[in-house]
């Protein structure tokens, strides 16, 4: 399945600001949903990107015993030169985009991919102090990165998975059910909206010292 870009609940401890390397395990397509931004309502597909931290184990469950910090981001999935996706990108892979390689990006390319991830500490509307992904880079060349942990997982509409949906925290499940593509699978002949489309960059044309 591909996933195209075109032109926590609960109570945890918080991970410590810094740089790690990290592990790009699970991806989520929110779907299309209506935002305020700055004033002007805006229609933007969401992705939600998790990595997990592999060398900052602690125990959450005592019946799981240790497992990796994960940390999680969302972009609108668009490969427009000053989108904040393509930016992201374009430092993991430390290469700019070609124009044709960003016309249509499957970005379930990242999956399975390391990077270095910068953590830096944020303070929410109600006081909460939270880890937020402040940048990214390529892991130095010779860095030995540990096995991934976590299994791999990708919620998308063309095989929804509803295990993995119902696996989801509740504020991602509240958002998804609202987006367009999600009433489109439930209500088929009153939602009209555009499914992701399969990539046509094809894989030989992406260098082979770069990460995706």
């Amino acid at each position: 399945m591909s996933i195209i870009a075109t032109n926590q609940g609960g109570s945890f401890e918080i991970l410590p600001a810094g740089s790690y390397p990290a592990r790009c395990y699970s991806m989520v397509h929110i779907g299309t949903i209506t935002e305020n931004i700055m004033g002007t309502i805006k229609d933007l597909n969401k992705v939600r990107i998790t990595w997990e931290l592999p060398t900052e184990l602690k125990v959450f469950n005592e019946e799981k015993g240790e497992q990796p910090y994960v940390v999680s981001k969302e972009f609108t999935l668009s490969m427009n030169e000053k989108s904040n996706l393509r930016k992201f990108l374009e430092s993991w892979r430390g290469k700019n985009f070609t124009e044709a390689e960003a016309e249509k990006f499957d970005i379930t390319a990242l999956l399975d991919k390391a990077c270095q991830l910068s953590i830096i500490h944020k303070t929410a509307k109600n006081g909460n102090t939270y880890a937020e992904i402040s940048g990214v880079f390529a892991l130095p060349k010779g860095y030995q990165m540990p096995e991934r942990i976590n299994k791999i997982t990708e919620l998308n509409y063309e095989h929804f998975d509803q295990e993995l949906f119902d696996s989801l925290p509740q504020f991602l499940k509240d958002k998804i059910v609202m987006s367009k593509e999600y009433q489109k699978m439930i209500n088929p002949h009153e939602v009209n909206t555009q499914n992701w489309l399969e990539s046509s960059t094809p894989q030989n044309e992406i260098e082979d010292d770069l990460p995706f």
